[in-house]
């Protein structure tokens, strides 16, 4: 397999997204802000709502998987359409901070032997949660590194050797990416202490309603991994 062939400094956001009207023309619009040369792809996993027009009218790249397919196998489609040099994943009800991919892209392009770079990403609550509904929540008050979307940026050629994510996960690419660059260490990374992403806390957030396949997801990475 083979990613190489891409649109030289362009930034390729890549948005998996299942009914996503309710927050996805707030991140495309906070992606639009970077002032980035930047195509954002909508991978629509087989919405019942109108999450694809919505993406059309502003101005993305949009992609129907004909069945739910799921967020994995959502970065998976997005990544072999995009022709971007460097790839970002996003979540659909996250806001991307000011300046995050200008200050991304300047890490990653002023190395050239670093192929990924990592920042840190910021819980907040949206707005529509009441008082009692954030109680039960807890939320980290101060920005924090390992969260995937909306916080590292990649060549799109690393996944020449990585190769492309495992869609049987439902969670968890983030560690069995990391796992895979440890066994090729001549690919180097960097974690920057840049906030880069606004996590949306909310009702209905994929970690939360996904909880227990999540939990499934991280122990059978545990056991991949030990058995290497």
């Amino acid at each position: 397999m083979t990613y190489s062939t891409a649109t030289k400094n362009l930034i390729s956001v890549i948005i998996p997204c299942r009914n996503g009207t309710n927050y996805l023309a707030e991140a495309v619009a906070g992606i639009n802000r970077q002032n980035m040369p930047v195509e954002i792809i909508v991978v629509d996993d087989h919405s019942t709502d109108e999450t694809a027009e919505l993406a059309e009218s502003m101005g993305c790249r949009v992609i129907r998987h004909e069945v739910t397919r799921g967020q994995v196998a959502g970065k998976n489609t997005g990544l072999k359409a995009a022709k971007g040099e460097y790839v970002l994943f996003h979540d659909h009800d996250d806001v991307m901070a000011q300046g995050a991919l200008a200050a991304l892209y300047r890490e990653l392009t002023s190395a050239p032997d670093t192929w990924l770079v990592m920042a840190k990403v910021q819980d907040f609550f949206s707005p529509e949660l009441d008082e009692m509904a954030k109680r039960r929540v807890n939320i980290k008050a101060e920005p924090y590194y390992g969260l995937f979307t909306g916080a590292v940026l990649m060549r799109k050629n690393l996944f020449d050797y990585t190769g492309y994510f495992d869609e049987q996960l439902t969670a968890g690419e983030i560690i069995t990416l990391m796992a895979k660059l440890k066994t090729l260490p001549w690919i180097k990374y960097k974690k920057i202490d840049v906030t880069t992403c606004n996590r949306r806390v909310h009702a209905n957030n994929y970690g939360r309603t996904n909880a227990d396949k999540e939990y499934k997801d991280y122990m059978k990475i545990l056991r991949d991994n030990l058995r290497h």
